[in-house]
């Protein structure tokens, strides 16, 4: 059972508590991520408290302030996410403080996450060094084109939950931690698109709906080839419709055959990390990448 979290501040002449997340309705979480411009669904919060553990700020009326979650993977690694601040509240502290609580929180952890450019300065200020850049393409897919020619003996195969520990084992040597939990929770709702070559998964990528459409990711890959192979079903099963990818890779035959797809760029993000070190996924080599995140919140 997770634990519960009740605290309280002082915002300029207001008081305001801090409660566990999982106690705040669904629909003043969407209210929250609407107003600063975020995609996230009500199902999309659900989602992220199934996998995560959160604070939430009221005011002394119940109105929300603020929000701030992060994501365990694993004893000694977490992604952190959902830090948002309400705008009449973004410059009183209110973003330091939710932050506090999860470096508190996560205390023995090395933590990643990424920050919007309004958000860079505060992660700075609390010791995260800035690693690389998240570039956000969405659009409405575009499929003219025949599938990819397959090389070396690869298959694609639909991925099932009897894959999970295969999908799991390949992210972690692209991830760096192990996210079996999420991605065994990720599975069930989404499309899985696999790569094998001589009965071992060499590549695959996941597909859900989320926000204004659906999201491909994570999708983990050796090389540029094998990241479009997976990839590209799911463009095929999406044209016409809004389809979104975050990447850290920018530039190459995976960047071009995105554009060809409709995914344009749209807004960066910053990847920052505190403790551990970050894989650099423009540095192509033969061992595997993550080419899609699974989300911003979820690295």
């Amino acid at each position: 059972m997770k634990p519960r979290t009740t605290s309280s501040l002082t915002i300029d002449a207001f008081d305001a508590r801090a409660v566990d997340i999982d106690t705040v309705e669904l629909e003043q979480l969407y209210t929250l991520s609407i107003g600063v411009g975020w995609p996230h669904r009500p199902e999309d919060w659900q989602f992220l408290r199934n996998v995560g553990h959160g604070i939430a700020v009221h005011d002394e009326i119940g109105r929300l302030l603020g929000s701030a979650m992060w994501f365990p993977h694993g004893p000694d690694f977490a992604t952190v996410g959902m830090v948002i601040t309400s705008p009449r509240v973004q410059t009183r502290g209110t973003a330091r403080w939710l932050m506090k609580r999860v470096l508190s929180a996560c205390k023995g952890r090395n933590l990643r996450l990424n920050a919007t450019r309004a958000a860079r300065k505060l992660y700075l200020s609390l010791g995260f060094r800035t690693e690389r850049t998240v570039f956000q393409r969405q659009g409405e897919a575009q499929w003219s084109s025949e599938m990819p020619l397959l090389s070396g003996g690869a298959e694609l195969r639909p991925l099932h939950e009897r894959d999970l520990r295969a999908i799991a084992e390949l992210d972690a040597q692209a991830f760096g931690a192990s996210r079996l939990a999420l991605l065994g929770a990720l599975l069930p709702q989404s499309a899985g698109v696999g790569l094998y070559r001589r009965g071992r998964l060499e590549a695959f990528a996941l597909c859900r709906p989320f926000g204004r459409g659906h999201v491909v990711g994570p999708v983990v890959a050796s090389n540029d080839e094998d990241a479009i192979a997976v990839i590209a079903p799911h463009v095929a099963a999406h044209a016409g419709e809004f389809l979104r990818l975050d990447t850290h890779l920018a530039d190459g035959e995976f960047c071009s055959f995105l554009a060809g797809s409709g995914l344009a760029f749209f807004d960066s993000v910053t990847t920052m990390s505190l403790g551990g070190e970050f894989c650099d996924p423009n540095a192509r080599s033969s061992r595997p990448t993550t080419y899609a995140l699974a989300s911003q919140a979820l690295g």
